[in-house]
This record gives structure tokens, sequence and C-alpha cells, in this order.
């Protein structure tokens, strides 16, 4: 087994451990030695079979696949986990990724590519499916831009009325602006109206949600 990629699998779904099962055993210098039904069965199986890389499905009974990749990845010789789901939202694709994940597949994904990101995330090069790459680019830009916008937006603001904003986005009642900023609650709901005027906005929520996409809350 020198040299050979020992991977387990763990998906809720047998017909899915099967169809892997056979493409990666036929697969040269790869190896399957587990199989695990959930998360808990792979902490288990982990400990079990020592595997180099593990592919893990998200949605799972008793344990899920991000809290199973966050455990295996805190052990003191942690495998490799490449999640392989059908499920490519972006919360789901961050979470996986800050719990530890080296790779993220679609389970739609060709074999040969699968066998391929197997073969690089052992070898430490993380791997992301094209789609995601490129949700991940988009979510970047879009952000990006919403915090560019909320720096022009809030710019429109004065000084005082910055102040005020930065309490709304931290939520500061009128009374509380009243009593951190030295004014009266009148000059505050003042403040309050110019700048929602001047941001074309209707709530104090629109304001908090503007001073948190300038970075600023």
């Amino acid at each position: 087994m020198a040299g050979v990629i020992r991977v387990l699998l763990v998906d809720d779904d047998a017909l899915v451990r099967a169809g892997l099962s056979m493409m990666l055993d036929g697969a040269a210098g790869i190896s399957v030695v587990g199989e695990a039904a959930d998360g808990q069965e792979a902490v288990t199986a982990t400990d079990a079979h020592a595997p180099d890389v593990v592919l893990m499905d998200l949605r799972m009974p008793r344990v899920d696949g991000i809290t199973a990749t966050r455990r295996l990845r805190a052990r003191a010789r942690p495998p490799e986990v490449i999640v392989l789901t059908t499920f490519d939202t972006d919360e789901n694709i961050l979470h996986a990724l800050r719990a530890g994940a080296s790779g993220f597949l679609l389970k739609d994904t060709p074999p040969a590519q699968i066998v391929e990101a197997v073969t690089r995330v052992a070898a430490g090069d993380p791997i992301l499916s094209p789609r995601i790459t490129r949700r991940l680019m988009e979510r970047t830009l879009t952000q990006a831009d919403a915090y560019e916008r909320a720096r022009a937006a809030l710019a429109t603001l004065t000084p005082r009325e910055n102040e005020v904003a930065l309490a709304i986005a931290r939520g500061r009642t009128n009374a509380d602006i009243a009593a951190d900023l030295t004014m009266g609650i009148t000059t505050v709901k003042a403040h309050v109206s110019s700048i929602l005027t001047k941001l074309g906005m209707d709530n104090r929520t629109q304001i908090a949600l503007l001073a948190h996409d300038a970075g600023l809350a």
C-alpha cells in the first residue's frame, strides 16, 4: 500500500458510496479503505482506517458533513477532506471551506475529475469545481461592489450624520445616541431624517445594513 492514496467514502446513500467505490478502486494509486453513512460514523471510520482523503457528503443524519469535517480537521493527523454534494449554496461552500475542507465538488462532476481531485488534494493542492470557483469569484465581486457603493453613499453625509448612522448600525436608540453624542433627542431625530432623505432610504435597518456593507459595523 506504500504510495497508495487511502480514501474513506462518507455518504448516507449506499448507492452513491457503491458507485464511488467502484470508480475510485479502479483508479491507479487509489484504494477505498472504508465507508460511512453519516458524520458520526466518519469519525469512527477515520480512527479505524487512517484515510489520506475523505470524500464527504453534506446533508446526513445524526452528524452533518460540515461538523464532521471540522472534527476530522481538528485531529493531530487530519485527513484531507473533499466535500462532494449536490448542494452548492454560498453558505454551504463557505462553511465547508471554513471547517477545513480542501476541496468542494458537485456530484455531477465527471468521474475522471473526481479521481484527479483525490490525487491533487492528497498532494496538498486544494481544488474546487469550476462552477464553485465562479460562484466565489462572483460573490467576491458583488461584495466589493457593495462596499464601494456603501462608502460612496456615506460620503454624502456630514461627519455628524456619519456618527449617527454608525450609532444606528450599532443598535443604539435615539436616547442612547443623544447621550453618546451630547445632543438633544429632537436633534438626533432631525439627523436621522436627513440621513434617510439623503440616502433615499425608508428606515433605520437600511442605514444599519449600509454601514455594515461599508465595513463600519
